[in-house]
């Protein structure tokens, strides 16, 4: 079967990332009235596809590629409570990145206040559709490319 190849969106200046933005929803919340802890973790995959997306290579177009990339860990500082109605902000950064793996960092601040609510990391590494590790570097270098620019970029 011939190797899938992705068109990675040309961006010729530097790529200005905008924060990912979640608007706390009440079913979120928890017998407190607080956003139950739980709900960070959907917001950092939701805030990681789209630092996916705006650098022009979506989660779904990897897929199709038969590319995927699963969790390793997961680390959450929760440091301010999040309300309902409250809208979220989360930068992302890409800290670290292999081209076997990666770490992004999250950091989750009430976009009225500026006030710090969170901060996290997540490690993910590459698989074939079959659970197999790969390089994207050596399967697709295309990829890769666009991972290093972006890390770069945030340094």
């Amino acid at each position: 079967m011939p190797k899938q190849e992705i068109q990675v969106a040309y961006q010729p200046e530097r790529v200005k990332l905008r924060p990912y933005e979640h608007h706390a929803k009440y079913y979120e919340t928890d017998q407190m009235g607080i956003i139950h802890h739980s709900n960070y973790i959907k917001w950092m995959e939701e805030a990681r596809m789209d630092l996916m997306e705006q650098i022009g290579l979506s989660y779904k177009e990897m897929e199709e590629m038969e590319i995927i990339s699963p969790v390793l860990s997961i680390s959450i500082e929760y440091l301010s409570m999040v309300h309902f109605d409250d809208v979220v902000e989360i930068e992302t950064r890409l800290l670290k990145y292999n081209g076997i793996k990666m770490e992004v960092e999250y950091r989750m601040t009430d976009k009225e206040t500026g006030e710090l609510r969170a901060t996290a990391k997540s490690s993910h590494c590459f698989l074939s559709r079959s659970g197999k590790p790969i390089s994207l570097k050596r399967s697709y270098p295309e990829l890769d490319t666009k991972f290093f620019e972006v890390k770069d970029e945030q340094e």
